[in-house]
């Protein structure tokens, strides 16, 4: 895919090529990342980071990223602060708000609204979220973090063996990785949910002619087994009719210092997209895992950055001259942190 200029709003964007391509840029991007070195390649550029439903990580990432280019973020956080309550269309504010930026960062409850406001947008739109649709960049910082912890173990992508955890209906974390997924060959994916949350038809069809292997159970423990990594997902209560409803699912599958011994292979990998549901009565990720080497959680939401600044420099075009306006010291690297 050519970058520049572009929309990314789904995975299905991508070959296998365009990921190599987007992770090499990120590698190149973790000197300004550890602010070891300063850019302001993207001086004067602006991000509209419009976000009309609940985000900590993937809004304050995508801003993080575009700020350690150099750019200014611009921010809508809900729908009652903008004039979407008021009754505008998505197209009337694609037109104005892009007439502000020069990307912008979309996130809405509504399946299929970032690719309708993206058709007006006179800027590049990346997808932060769709409803129970797609999460790309997620999904691209997922891949990029798998690959980085197998490569530690002296693994690869290509003939790997992932289990994922959860509600996996409702899961975009989980639709948009099986998608990316689809490039590489000869991988195990156990797929472990309630009968009622489990992975869309669809998406496993594809996975399967894609030529994986799929196993789709109820039983976590044995599920666990022979994984280089196991990728949890809460309940997406939000997606749920009511409360009562997702509380029927809520913390039926757990893991634990306990069940990852018995079960998962001494360098089996923990991820999890975050928010991990640390409440009682949910839990699925246990803070006894917390200081376990194994757990990735924190390594991805760093790799995020990379990720997004690498998607930003891309689409942008200005990857072949980041360096060109780097400083190599920096207040950081100087101890006035």
């Amino acid at each position: 895919m050519d970058f520049r200029g572009a929309h990314i709003i789904s995975v299905k964007q991508f070959e296998r090529a365009d990921v190599d391509k987007l992770f090499s840029v990120a590698d190149k991007m973790e000197p300004y990342a550890h602010r070891e070195k300063i850019t302001k390649i993207l001086d004067g550029a602006i991000l509209g980071n419009m976000f009309f439903e609940p985000s900590t990580r993937t809004r304050f990432s995508f801003g993080c990223a575009f700020n350690l280019l150099g750019g200014d973020v611009r921010e809508t956080t809900d729908v009652k602060s903008s004039s979407i309550s008021k009754g505008e269309s998505l197209y009337d504010t694609a037109r104005v708000i892009s007439g502000y930026s020069d990307v912008i960062v979309m996130r809405h409850p509504q399946v299929g609204s970032v690719a309708e406001f993206s058709k007006a947008s006179r800027v590049p739109v990346i997808n932060g979220g769709d409803g129970s649709n797609e999460h790309p960049s997620q999904a691209l910082l997922d891949l990029y973090t798998i690959k980085k912890e197998l490569q530690s173990n002296n693994r690869d992508i290509d003939g790997m063996n992932i289990a994922m955890i959860g509600d996996l209906k409702h899961g975009r974390t989980v639709h948009s990785l099986s998608q990316l997924l689809m490039q590489y060959k000869n991988i195990t994916i156990t797929l472990i949910s309630p009968k009622e949350l489990c992975m869309p038809k669809d998406i496993v069809a594809d996975l399967v002619t894609s030529g994986h292997k799929v196993t789709e159970t109820e039983d976590m423990e044995s599920g666990l087994n022979d994984n280089d990594t196991i990728y949890l997902t809460r309940i997406q209560e939000e997606r749920f009719t009511t409360k009562l409803e997702a509380d029927i699912y809520r913390g039926r599958f757990r893991l634990n210092q306990a069940i990852y011994t018995r079960n998962c292979q001494p360098n089996t990998v923990i991820m999890h997209p975050l928010p991990r549901d640390s409440r009682e009565d949910a839990n699925e990720l246990d803070n006894d895992l917390n200081q376990h080497p194994n757990l990735a959680i924190f390594r991805q939401t760093d790799n995020g950055v990379l990720v997004r600044m690498a998607l930003f420099a891309l689409i942008l075009d200005v990857t072949d001259r980041v360096d060109e306006s780097a400083n190599k010291v920096s207040w950081y690297t100087e101890g006035r942190f």
